[in-house]
């Protein structure tokens, strides 16, 4: 008999679900908001020249761009494998280009050739510099892919909102292109001022964000769940945060090495429709949207709404499953998720919502899902009697049942 490889085997074992393995990511730049339930031992624990552990990747086939001193398989999600006692472990990656249409869908993997999405939690104590992502054309010119993004601010994760739960948002209409390329020119010399001419949105748990890629952002304190294309490309065009520099390789982080120095390259990854949108909260912000009628899903023991439904290039849900309720829920795509509250079972797979998280630790509380098990139904079991279940799942482009 053939023997299974580590990827056919994690697929067989889980019956369609794999389990995959915490991904931590440290940002040099950031100041952990320690609300993603690392232990407070473990957050500085890759050295003080990585910066803190602010970021945890979900699903991530997409490796993290952190400079030279980025770790090997940085931002890469690990799917876990169990061998009798032995526990193995394959990257999602490789088992996505081993497994292809088995695992993410004939769909995806025809158009795209590999999971082209992934989600994260961002945990910073302050606000993130005004920066931007490339559109595919821009992206292109460094290797790399566009990126849109979303957020959404789980109730779970936000007990406090941290230093500025705000997040500025494009650009106030009528400010002129001029005024923009002087605050870039004057990157290095201190505060460049360019939240002068943004306007700032307070942050509400339970509620998101969509931003598209060439909108000008400067994310707020709150934790936030992420979902986005499969990139990793972006640029700093805020020169000071909380007193804090930016250093000035940030801001050329996405510009072609000969094209290093030139303003009208950083001007033109702005897409000014967008940042100049006078109905910036109307067409960006978004509020949960029930994926059925409520009385419909109530009945059956537990609600789920869409969180981010903005974007072509991914999607994601909120479910709920009320206590002591068991359920099965069908998806028409492949997703990852992640537990927000609650245990009981997935599946084969015990279900379980860490408190607090040691660097290496393997949990229970990560999964990814294939076509074919979404498809199926996945049978979902509260065994609290008291506390619902909660997840986050996040979808890849073209999301069959994202009809609003």
């Amino acid at each position: 008999m053939e023997k299974l490889s580590l990827a056919e085997k994690a697929l067989e074992q889980g019956q369609g679900i794999l389990r995959l393995a915490p991904t931590w990511v440290p940002r040099s730049f950031c100041v952990p908001g320690r609300r993603i339930k690392l232990h407070p031992d473990d957050y500085y624990i890759l050295g003080g020249q990585r910066g803190g552990i602010d970021e945890r990747w979900f699903s991530s086939t997409t490796p993290a761009k952190n400079g030279p001193l980025t770790g090997e398989n940085e931002g890469l999600s690990m799917v876990i494998v169990n061998d009798g006692a032995a526990t193995e472990s394959v990257l999602l990656k490789d088992a996505v280009s081993e497994l292809k249409g088995k695992l993410i869908g004939k769909r995806l993997w025809d158009e795209h050739g590999g999971w082209p999405m992934y989600s994260k939690f961002f945990d910073n104590m302050g606000p993130l510099p005004h920066h931007i992502h490339h559109n595919d054309e821009k992206a292109a010119l460094i290797g790399q892919m566009g990126k849109p993004e979303a957020y959404y601010f789980p109730p779970q994760l936000n007990n406090h909102g941290g230093d500025f739960p705000y997040t500025f948002m494009g650009i106030s209409p009528g400010t002129t292109r001029e005024q923009i390329r002087e605050c870039l020119v004057n990157f290095t010399k201190g505060d460049n001022k360019i939240t002068n001419y943004s306007q700032a949105f307070r942050l509400e748990p339970g509620t998101g964000w969509d931003v598209p890629p060439g909108l000008l952002h400067a994310p707020g304190s709150m934790c936030t769940y992420e979902p986005q294309k499969a990139s990793d490309v972006f640029a700093m065009y805020q020169s000071l945060v909380n007193e804090a520099i930016i250093p000035e390789e940030l801001l050329w982080n996405g510009t072609p090495a000969d094209s290093i120095g030139d303003f009208e390259q950083l001007l033109d990854v702005i897409d000014w429709d967008l940042n100049l949108d006078p109905n910036m909260h109307e067409n960006r912000y978004m509020h949960p949207k029930p994926v059925k009628p409520l009385a419909e899903m109530n009945a059956a023991g537990y609600t789920e709404n869409w969180i981010c439904y903005k974007s072509d290039a991914f999607s994601a849900k909120e479910l709920t499953i009320e206590p002591g309720a068991t359920v099965v829920i069908k998806d028409s795509a492949a997703y990852g998720m992640i537990m927000m509250q609650g245990h009981g079972k997935m599946g084969v797979w015990d279900i379980e919502t860490p408190a607090l998280i040691r660097y290496g630790q393997l949990t229970n509380d990560e999964f990814f899902v294939s076509e074919a098990a979404a498809v199926a139904g996945v049978k979902i079991v509260n065994a609290s009697a008291t506390d619902p279940i909660v997840m986050l799942k996040h979808f890849g482009p073209g999301n069959p049942d994202l009809v609003l």
